[in-house]
């Protein structure tokens, strides 16, 4: 997964900061409405993995929202990493790790990473292809403790279909830069979901028009 995009500025689009730090506008829209969400589900203590952190502001917002969990980010890219860091040393949060480096699309990671209470996927589905997102729910389903949860966040067809007239100009985009990419349908979701024996506790519609998928691994 190492495709560069043009994406505007609704999208995972990043901004630098003297102090190493990234901005993302996403980020400081949705990061309180996804804490609430992970707050609501999230279990009280345990190991907690945040795949594809990005700018690093959510991983302080989870850290916040679930002291209990030790929280450990992960992205691929390596100035990414280094601005999670960055908000972390600024937020002085004992349940935050340094940032890992992970490749969520790439097979075997689950077993690498196994036994986790909480796995958290923001904003990434609609960049990856089909086969990738396959890839990474059942590397989750491997990662994921018995009775862990799953929670993925994101812009989604519903029924095969856009919802507003931006996510059908985003959704565009995308597949214009690479057919293989874009927004993954609802239904399609839940099935590879049920696929890796995984049990859906919940489907959430969330501000923006976007949508979030709870899942268990069984225990």
């Amino acid at each position: 997964m190492s495709r560069r995009l043009n994406l505007p500025d609704t999208a995972s689009v990043a901004h630098p900061s003297d102090d190493g730090r990234m901005f993302a506008p996403s980020a400081a829209r949705n990061a309180a409405d996804i804490a609430a969400l992970v707050a609501q589900h999230a279990p009280v203590s345990g190991r907690a993995l945040e795949i594809a952190s990005g700018t690093g502001e959510h991983a302080v917002v989870f850290a916040k929202a679930v002291p209990g969990l030790d929280w450990q980010p992960t992205d691929i890219d390596a100035a990414r990493r280094a601005s999670v860091d960055a908000h972390a040393a600024l937020a002085g949060l004992p349940n935050l790790r340094p940032a890992i480096a992970l490749d969520a699309t790439a097979p075997g990671w689950g077993a690498a990473h196994a036994g986790q209470d909480l796995i958290v996927l923001v904003n990434l589905l609609h960049l990856i292809s089909e086969n990738e997102a396959r890839i990474l729910i059942a590397e989750v389903a491997q990662a994921l403790a018995p009775g862990g949860l799953f929670i993925l966040y994101g812009p989604f067809l519903r029924d095969g279909e856009t919802t507003s007239d931006g996510d059908r100009s985003f959704d565009a985009s995308l597949r214009a830069q690479d057919p293989e990419i874009g927004y993954k349908d609802d239904w399609d979701v839940i099935d590879w979901i049920h696929a890796n024996w995984l049990e859906l506790v919940q489907v959430v519609e969330m501000p923006a028009n976007n949508m979030a998928f709870v899942a268990r691994r069984p225990a």
